[in-house]
């Protein structure tokens, strides 16, 4: 049965920097699919699935039965990590979230901070926010890897422990670049990035609210920046 079992792109990212051998807790489990994978493949020993609802828990129970691993993944219903303890695990995968919401379940589990853990975070939305969160809080982002489903492309950021070189606002936006670095979705990922800062300054453009004044600021330096890492890019590419 496993071999009709194929992940998505964006679950393949992040199955692909897990190390053999080592144990997963995977925080927002839905239907288990990562860690199942992981299992059957042979690259975890076992794992951990929590979920704040018992629907996810449920569906992810299905999916291990199925593929009979039920014995090697540990379910819990409980708040981000609060039901791991540091020493269960050495990756750490959050998926399917805002990136606020991921940074808050980080910020209640400061352990991810002692430096024994790999943290594979997947951001659904504000990706900056998320970035601005790591680099300002005791993390390092390792490696950014870029998956294509559809016309969507999802960042998936590898994360370690430590003390994180500033991040310009353009970086926080679309993340570090350097030459010679493998990338064929960042020309694609910096153009999606461009057009999204660009209708949001269209929108705020029009309204006259100190705040937004304020954002809409950060937006154009934000933009400005992007579009000379844009520029650098192509011409490291050529």
């Amino acid at each position: 049965m496993i071999g009709s079992f194929h992940l998505s792109p964006r679950l393949q990212s992040i199955a692909n920097e897990v190390l053999r051998g080592t144990v997963v807790a995977d925080v927002g489990i839905d239907h288990a699919y990562l860690p199942v994978w992981l299992l059957c493949e042979g690259i975890v020993s076992s794992a951990i699935g929590t979920d704040l609802r018992e629907g996810p828990l449920e569906r992810a129970k299905q999916t291990a039965v199925r593929y009979g691993v039920p014995n090697r993944i540990s379910l819990r219903l409980c708040d981000g990590l609060s039901a791991i303890s540091p020493e269960e695990a050495e990756y750490i995968t959050i998926a399917g979230m805002g990136g606020e919401t991921i940074a808050n379940i980080l910020e209640q589990a400061q352990w991810t901070k002692v430096g024994q853990h790999v943290l594979l975070l997947q951001p659904m939305s504000s990706q900056e926010d998320l970035r601005k969160y790591l680099t300002e809080h005791g993390y390092i982002i390792e490696k950014e890897i870029l998956s294509r489903e559809g016309d969507t492309i999802y960042l998936t950021l590898r994360v370690c422990a430590g003390k994180s070189a500033p991040y310009s606002l353009a970086e926080q936006w679309v993340g570090r670049q350097e030459q010679g670095m493998a990338s064929p979705l960042r020309l694609s990922y910096l153009d999606q990035t461009i057009h999204r800062l660009s209708r949001a300054l269209s929108g705020l453009s029009l309204a006259w609210q100190s705040q937004q004044k304020v954002r809409e600021a950060e937006y154009r330096l934000a933009l400005e920046g992007i579009k000379m890492l844009r520029e650098e890019w192509i011409v490291w590419q050529r």
